[in-house]
């Protein structure tokens, strides 16, 4: 096999996790039909999955941010859309701030806690600063207008599993409560 049709069809592969991914974060006619019988059911299990994955929706975030600096000075510049993803998730990025605040003030005091989050910041923007290991710009700008429209916090949550694999996850994964329904 020559380099270029391994690299070819190693962009094929990436652009198809790409469009597994927006359909993993667009939601289904299934989706929008939906409705909760119990919102404070509804309300604990989305409580419980931005609890349990909240260093990794903080990292999603700071991904997003880091990458759109990166590419803006590209023809895919996608801060507008990075800034409308993080408006939309706004709460939902503060809650799992806290959590983690929460959690490292529990293992290293106030102070520790800070500084942890800190070095934190700086290992993932450094992480980040060459780019998705996986996805172009306009595949991440593209990612942040569609989590942008939608402002469910689970599927945000999922998303951030996604996005933040070291390869393309090309499973598809169900939201919970569409699973819950089968």
């Amino acid at each position: 096999m020559t380099a270029s049709k391994a690299i070819r069809l190693k962009t094929a592969a990436i652009r198809a996790g790409a469009a597994a991914l927006a359909c993993l974060i667009v939601p289904t006619a299934a989706q929008a039909e939906y409705s909760d019988t119990d919102s404070y059911d509804s309300v604990s299990n989305e409580i419980d999955e931005i609890g349990a994955n909240a260093g990794n929706i903080r990292k999603l975030d700071i991904m997003l941010m880091v990458t759109s600096l990166r590419c803006r000075t590209g023809a895919s510049d996608f801060q507008a859309d990075y800034d409308a993803f993080a408006n939309t998730h706004l709460a939902t990025l503060n809650r799992a701030n806290s959590i983690l605040k929460a959690e490292l003030a529990y293992m290293y005091g106030e102070l520790g806690a800070v500084r942890e989050m800190d070095r934190s910041d700086v290992s993932m923007a450094n992480e980040y600063g060459e780019g998705h290991p996986w996805l172009s710009c306009h595949e991440l700008g593209s990612i942040a207008r569609q989590l942008a429209d939608d402002g469910d916090p689970i599927r945000l949550s999922f998303a951030a599993d996604e996005l933040l694999a070291t390869n393309p996850v090309y499973a598809s994964v169900q939201h919970p409560r569409q699973a819950s329904r089968r």
